[in-house]
């Protein structure tokens, strides 16, 4: 029965397919299509062999890109992440890779030494090569470190500048090994052969910041370098003077290096003091050295409960816990200004804005000064005393006519002709050939005419001659002028306005300023970066990492505070 209903199937199928074949040509060609038999495939004839499959096992060649490049990937890890060279021989680190390519067998710490590191650093060294062409002038931070793991001494060299587009760049160039006497003459060598072998010329350099140690600022005086002091140590040496001129302040201090050296070496007072401090709802933090703005971080009540219950090396009376309330409210400007001055976009500009203000807050009187007056007064005479000629210093000054939010609004109103005149020199000085011609420039309230000059012996050329005798200057110094005058009228930024971003949108109305800008608020003001550097080398160079030579450990150090700039871009 089946097979009978299904031949009548077929049958009836059959007849509906020549129905459309003699009816409905058209219809039938779909169908046709449609239901064209699909070419049969052959079995793949690239099959591997078993060879073939055996040497996809085999590791990798060194000399397959592949194997190079997870060999510098490593090389890369080791230097951002501060390991040890002997990490790609230990047994945990060989089972990750394993793990990750079996194919892929990793190379010993000497192929890392001799091959990588230096490949590494020359790849670093073409690229802050590149960026160096890109700029006007450079300004410069330096520092010297000794390692404590081994006897090494290291002069950094930090460069600072702002490229066409106005964006800043802090890239370390030297890291050198600085053996011997750290005198005058030594350092003006080390300086001299560190700018020579990149090639900067001295022209180019705008500052050089370094601490304020006697054979740093010989150095500066005897290869007649531009040097600045760092503005940090210098508030730091005034804040000292203030603390020690008043006894009842040493005496406080003393105290205070006691108690926190008590909770420093005893991790059972400091676990004690921690639970206090739970229980009165405090939040726990870490003792720092004694000093009086440290106490701040003990809270009266804290110290009080725990000394009820435990002993304490010293105590504070009612009368010393107000000297502490009183100074720390004085040295909170310091604190603030110092983290301002230290920040990576602060300049050389914010010098002047920053003492005058800490100079206007010393010489108010407020109610927190009863007790340590003696201390306000010695500390606002330090400043006085330290940062006297900050006004007159020409690196200072132009810097802070050159930011935006700043002109010359803090310069008083009998040194304010002076500094414009400077100002006006220094940029005139500045706008070569930056600055565009004349006839392309605006002056309000001009007619100068912007045809081709005039015959020198004719008419119009007299006129011209006339009018330039009458203003004495000549039409790139009226320019000039004008631009500094519309830049001079206009309202200040915000302290919270980026004066690059300001210049990069506004160089083509002030291309003379904008080029000045380029070369003085490339300075820092403080040698913070150089110290910052060398808590990397600190990281680098440490009881696990002790047998690197002065010059691995420079390529260590270049790479690994130049290369995240440069993955990044």
């Amino acid at each position: 029965m089946y097979v009978v209903m299904k031949s009548l199937e077929v049958e009836a199928s059959n007849g509906m397919i020549r129905h459309l074949r003699t009816r409905h040509t058209t219809e039938y060609a779909e169908y046709e299509k449609l239901n064209q038999p699909k070419p049969t495939t052959s079995p793949s004839l690239n099959q591997p062999t078993v060879s073939d499959a055996f040497k996809r096992r085999e590791p990798y060649s060194r000399d397959s890109t592949r194997w190079k490049d997870i060999t510098f990937r490593i090389m890369e890890v080791i230097c951002l992440d501060e390991q040890p060279l002997s990490v790609v021989e230990d047994k945990g680190f060989r089972r990750l890779l394993s793990c990750l390519d079996p194919r892929y067998d990793p190379p010993g710490r000497k192929y890392l030494t001799d091959v990588c590191l230096p490949t590494l650093y020359q790849t670093v060294n073409t690229n802050i090569d590149r960026l160096l062409k890109d700029s006007v002038y450079i300004s410069f931070t330096s520092d010297i470190w000794s390692a404590d793991a081994c006897p090494m001494s290291l002069l950094s060299l930090t460069a600072h500048f702002i490229d066409s587009d106005f964006e800043r760049h802090n890239i370390v160039l030297h890291c050198q090994d600085f053996t011997g006497s750290y005198s005058a003459e030594a350092l003006v060598n080390a300086f001299s052969g560190m700018f020579q072998s990149r090639g900067i010329q001295r022209e180019k350099i705008h500052a050089i910041l370094t601490d304020n140690a006697k054979n740093m600022q010989k150095a500066m005086r005897d290869a007649d370098f531009p040097g600045l002091p760092c503005v940090a140590h210098t508030l730091q040496l005034a804040v000292h003077e203030g603390v020690l001129s008043q006894r009842s302040i040493l005496d406080i201090t003393a105290s205070g290096r006691r108690i926190v050296g008590h909770f420093k070496h005893s991790p059972l007072a400091y676990t004690r003091l921690e639970n206090v401090q739970k229980q009165l709802g405090q939040p726990i933090k870490k003792t720092p050295p004694g000093c009086v703005h440290s106490m701040e971080q003990y809270i009266k009540l804290a110290l009080a409960a725990y000394a009820a219950e435990h002993e304490l090396p010293c105590t504070f009376t009612i009368h010393q816990w107000k000297l502490i309330e009183n100074m720390v409210s004085i040295l909170a400007p310091f604190e603030e200004l110092t983290q301002q001055i230290s920040s990576s976009t602060a300049s050389a500009a914010d010098v002047i804005p920053c003492i005058r203000a800490l100079t206007r807050l010393l010489e108010k009187t407020v109610e927190s000064d009863h007790g340590v007056k003696t201390s306000k007064t010695v500390l606002l005479e330090a400043v006085r005393r330290r940062f006297a000629d900050i006004d007159t210093q020409k690196l200072y000054a132009i810097a802070t006519m050159l930011d935006p939010r700043y002109k010359d609004r803090y310069f008083p109103e009998d040194l304010k002709p002076t500094v414009r005149d400077l100002f006006r020199d220094v940029v005139t000085a500045h706008c070569h050939t930056e600055l565009p011609s004349t006839s392309s420039v605006e002056v309000p309230g001009s007619s100068r005419s912007t045809d081709k000059s005039p015959p020198a012996c004719s008419l119009q050329a007299m006129f011209a001659e006339l009018v330039e005798e009458d203003t004495g200057q000549t039409d790139e110094e009226i320019a000039i002028v004008s631009q500094i005058n519309q830049y001079l009228a206009e309202a200040v930024m915000p302290r919270s306005g980026q004066p690059l971003a300001y210049w990069q949108a506004n160089k083509g109305r002030f291309p003379a300023l904008a080029q000045a800008a380029r070369a003085y608020l490339c300075s820092p003001c403080t040698s913070v970066d150089s110290e910052r550097l060398f808590s990397t080398a600190a990281n680098v160079i440490d009881d696990k990492i002790n047998r690197l030579t002065s010059k691995n450990a420079e390529m260590f150090i270049v790479i690994k505070r130049n290369l995240p700039f440069m993955i990044e871009t």
